[in-house]
């Protein structure tokens, strides 16, 4: 006679939860970022349709642990996202374009980045050579 048993380790309990919750956590995520999340309804005015695009990014972790000293047990799982308008296609006659939003705050940026760089090259060829003061008497 033959007996198995199915004690299921604590910490295999752990990562079930895990996954349980990073699959409940990815459902709803899912729900909530779609392509209405990254084109927004069209809006017409004048002959020209102008559909607004957003980039969405999100991400989710989780983890769990065990303390088998304290029989203690836990696990955790969170997600976060960011939705930022990046640009819009204009429909205009038959014709569709994208034009690119500008972000003032990378341009800026950028543009001390730029700046910063140029200093930094011209630097060695700006400084003052220094004059040798000491020489040798023949």
């Amino acid at each position: 006679m033959t007996t198995t048993t199915t004690d299921i380790p604590p910490e295999a309990s752990a990562l079930r939860r895990v996954d349980e919750m990073l699959g409940k956590l990815s459902e709803r995520l899912g729900t909530q970022f779609s392509a209405s999340s990254v084109f927004s309804d069209p809006v017409e005015r004048d002959g020209i349709t102008i559909v607004p695009v957003a980039s969405v990014r999100f991400g989710l972790g989780g983890g769990g642990g065990e303390d088998r000293e304290k029989h203690q047990d836990g696990a955790g799982a969170g997600a976060g996202g960011t939705v930022t308008p990046i640009g819009y296609i204009e429909l205009k006659d038959g014709r569709s374009r994208y034009v690119p939003l500008v972000h003032p705050a990378r341009m800026a940026a950028l543009t001390a980045a730029a700046v910063l760089a140029g200093l930094a090259i011209l630097r060695p060829l700006l400084a003052p050579r220094p004059t040798n003061r000491l020489r040798r008497r023949s």
